[in-house]
This record gives C-alpha cells, structure tokens and sequence, in this order.
C-alpha cells in the first residue's frame, strides 16, 4: 500500500503512533527500540515522533483513541499492514507482539478477508528463509565489494519508493546479503545468527523499519522536520542515503568479521559499523544516479520477486 499525501495530520501523526507502538510491543526490547527511536526522531528532525513517544511510553495516549482517529478502511488496512510489519522484521513474532497485533486488529475492526490479505503479503516478505535466493559462494567470493555495493544502491533505490512494500523489503535483502557473504567463507547462517550478528553491529530491524516508514508520513503531511528538509524529495534522497549508508556498513562488517574467522568484539563490531556507515554516507550523491535508475526498474511486483524469487536480488 501506499500512504496517501492527501491524508490529514490527524491522520498521518495516528499511523506514525501506531507504528511506534508496535516498536514498543515487545517489553523485552522496550529499552532498546526506545532508545532507538530517540536516535529516529533525532536523525529525521521530528519533535512528533518524540512527543509521540513520550506519551505512548508514559501511557498517555491509548491505543483505542489513536485507531479512533483513522477515519477509512484503507487507513486502518495500512496501519495494521505497517504495525504487522514492523512486529516481524526480526523474522518472528513474541508473544507480547502477537497479542499487540490482535489487539489492534480488532480495534481496527478490519474483516478476515482484509486482514489475511494484508497478513499474507506481509508474511511473505519478512518471514522468508534467509538462505535463498543468494549468487553462487563461488561468485561472491570474487567480488564481495562490487556485490556489497549492489545490495546498498538497490536498498537506496527502495526507499524513493512510495509503497510501504519497499520498506519491508530492506530488511530481508539485507539479511540475504550477510548470508550470502557467510557462505562465500564457508560459514552456514541461519536468521538468528544474523540477527546477532546485526545486534551486535548495533542494527535495529525494527526500527530500521520504523524509520522508513516515518520518513513516508512525515513527508505525506509535508512537515520540513524542525528544518532540516524540505519537500518530498529531500525527504526521499535523506531516506535513501540512510538505507544505502547502512546496507554498506552491514556488508563490509560481515565481510571483515566472517572473512577473518569470526574474531570481532563488539566494540570493534560498532566502531567499523560506524565508520563505513560514515563513508557510504559520503558515496551516496556520487551513487545517486544509478540509486535513481535502480528505483526506475522497480515495482511491487519485482520487489517481491526479489525477496521470494528463485534468482538472486542482484
């Protein structure tokens, strides 16, 4: 789905509330996706994700009185699709979040042939093996940079996307890409170990998600975000180096750590983190025009296929 730019702000802040409570869903993480968030609403320039925040963490503001202010069907199919999303970045769902959602699914009063549909996309995004599609190890092997750099320009392009799809799909494409460099070294990974291996790189999937997802209201509503941005294609371009600077970092740290056996601490792990993600941040206008051309070739359709499919996303 889409997040329409002639919705209201009433309506725009209640989706955005929404998906901070799904990031808050989990108790266990709570701590972490709060923090999180502070760094989200800092990075985009957002007073209202924070004040937001603040009052959901405080419970000040419920749930039922943010649903109430969703005033179509197609609103309340678009919160629940990104709140589903969110919840299952990780490839999994806790049991804190499983009640979240069938909490909001039934204040969002959505029919179960919505609900299913919206359930069945989603699933068939987030919650695919990691092991496939992937090139050959063989391949991989012999260009992990040029492969790295593929994954950051196609991760670039989905965030210049307008359908809420394209953020859902960053997440697993990374996932795909630390697999793939794993297994060019000869080390077999499952999704938790990629999820550690992200943890401990300092990457939030959910919020990663959740940041996608902000950028798209905030720019829907036309907000310029205390001043740092202004229209929607700054807003896009802004998204887009985040992602492209992010998947790079991810990639060269899996490259580093499973090419020299795995010996990496976790200080070392956030400090080279932190150091591509500054690079690739830097490359991200030179990339712009192949990041631009990659989102011209792109399409729901495709960008499923890419995650589902039987052939490698790049």
């Amino acid at each position: 789905m889409q997040i329409p730019e002639t919705a209201s702000t009433t309506t725009q802040d209640s989706l955005l509330a929404i998906c901070l409570f799904a990031a808050f869903a989990d108790g266990e993480k709570s701590d972490d996706e709060r923090e999180a968030v502070s760094k989200i609403a800092e990075e985009i320039g957002s007073d209202n994700i924070a004040e937001l925040s603040r009052q959901i963490l405080m419970r000040k503001l419920p749930l039922e009185t943010v649903v109430a202010s969703l005033p179509t069907r197609e609103d309340r199919m678009l919160a629940y699709e990104m709140a589903l999303g969110i919840c299952e970045a990780g490839g999994s769902v806790s049991s804190d979040e499983k009640e979240f959602l069938s909490n909001l699914r039934s204040l969002l009063a959505l029919g179960q042939s919505d609900s299913k549909a919206i359930e069945n996309e989603v699933d068939s995004l987030t919650l695919q093996p990691v092991s496939t599609p992937v090139p050959t190890p063989t391949a991989l092997t012999e260009n992990n940079d040029s492969t790295i750099l593929k994954y950051a320009i196609l991760n670039g392009a989905l965030e210049l996307l307008p359908e809420t799809l394209a953020t859902m799909a960053i997440v697993p494409l990374q996932m795909k890409m630390v697999y793939a460099i794993g297994k060019s070294h000869g080390v077999e990974l499952d999704r938790a170990h990629i999820k550690e291996f992200l943890a401990t790189a300092g990457v939030g999937l959910g919020s990663q998600m959740v940041e996608g997802f902000a950028r798209k209201l905030m720019r829907g509503i036309g907000k310029k975000m205390a001043g740092k941005l202004a229209g929607e294609a700054a807003g896009q371009i802004t998204g887009s180096a985040f992602s492209f600077a992010s998947t790079y970092a991810i990639g060269h740290v899996a490259e580093k750590y499973y090419a020299g056996g795995r010996k990496l601490d976790r200080e070392s792990f956030k400090t080279l983190f932190d150091s591509f993600q500054s690079q690739a941040k830097e490359m991200h206008a030179k990339y712009l025009p192949e990041i631009q051309e990659r989102a011209s070739t792109l399409n729901p359709a495709s960008i499923m296929t890419m995650v589902t499919g039987s052939k490698a996303p790049i």
